[in-house]
């Protein structure tokens, strides 16, 4: 996923890791005539919980009260990557490897934008997925407009 513009990425940083939460990715979305969401994603050892997502909202939106980073109007959303976990950098697709993903492509790479399969390598900047047919497809980093993570269930034994 296009991560907010570094600045944003950065303050988000310094809060989420001062509270002791990891920083997952930042999004600035344009909702048009209806302002922006800026969405912050976190995650723990232990899991993100409501009053989790919370807290860091409230610390959080001081910040931004006092850098004024966003321009206009903007909601802020505080939210664990959850199941479908979004991949903003390389290394989380490092840290994925052997994982399921669906990728959105910005542009077309061998005539399409969106591609699943299973991370087999994130390096130099490509990320190399295995598709249903076995065939591997590298993705230029910088390419890739959205990445999630495919949830994967285990089946559960009859009684």
């Amino acid at each position: 996923m296009k991560q907010a513009p570094q600045n944003l990425v950065d303050l988000a940083r310094t809060t989420a890791e001062a509270m002791g939460y990891e920083l997952v990715g930042v999004q600035l979305i344009s909702r048009g005539n209806y302002g922006k969401t800026l969405r912050v994603y976190i995650d723990h050892e232990n899991g993100i919980t409501v009053d989790d997502c919370a807290s860091l909202s409230h610390q959080f939106s001081g910040v931004l009260d006092v850098e004024d980073p966003v321009k206009g109007n903007y909601e802020l959303e505080v939210s664990s990557p959850g199941l479908d976990r979004p991949l903003f950098e390389m290394a989380h697709f490092e840290r994925f490897i052997g994982q399921p993903v669906n990728i959105r492509m910005a542009d077309m790479i061998e005539g399409r934008r969106k591609f699943e399969g299973v991370i087999q390598s994130a390096a130099e900047n490509v990320v190399t997925i295995e598709v249903e047919d076995g065939s591997k497809i590298e993705l230029p980093f910088d390419e890739i407009d959205m990445a999630r993570l495919v949830p994967v269930f285990e089946k559960q034994a009859k009684r």
